[in-house]
């Protein structure tokens, strides 16, 4: 059976509250904003800050203020970009690396926290309902942005 308007209206909410609060703890925590741009950094090596700022949706200057935190904390080298000396280059250093580990652990605990109380198997269905929704997003995306067939047969 597929779900009606009033399924997906408290999917929806739900999904909301969520993603609200985890929004505000990000923004209330230096160490959330650290772990972003160090995740990104991490997976990454030689970001630049054009590239941090679109990955993060963050003007640039934010990022300039935020890599000379962490740059400043040790976590991360700054060099010049080599193709251009406008623009620079981003590498975790292996203080970084610690950190990232550390700020991991961190919202693990945390995590592990919120859920103490479930059973294990809700934690598993939770977090495999959230991976085939995010995956229905992306393949929803896909078929809208890029329809098959040539472009005249979609035309009214």
């Amino acid at each position: 059976m597929n779900p009606n308007s009033e399924d997906v209206l408290q999917l929806v909410t739900a999904l909301f509250m969520v993603n609200s609060s985890l929004e505000r703890a990000r923004r209330r925590s230096k160490q959330a904003a650290a772990l972003d741009l160090l995740q990104i950094v991490a997976s990454r090596n030689g970001v630049s800050p054009s590239q941090i700022s679109s990955e993060l949706d963050l003007n640039q200057s934010s990022i300039t203020r935020r890599v000379r935190t962490l740059e400043d904390a040790g976590y991360v080298a700054v060099v010049a970009d080599n193709q251009d000396r406008r623009s620079c280059r981003i590498t975790l250093t292996a203080a970084g690396q610690d950190e990232l580990k550390r700020l991991g652990e961190v919202g693990l605990g945390r995590f592990a926290k919120f859920v103490e109380d479930w059973d294990a198997q809700d934690v598993r269905t939770l977090s495999r309902l959230l991976f085939k929704l995010e995956l229905s997003k992306a393949e929803t995306s896909d078929r809208e942005q890029h329809p098959g067939g040539r472009r005249w047969q979609h035309e009214s």
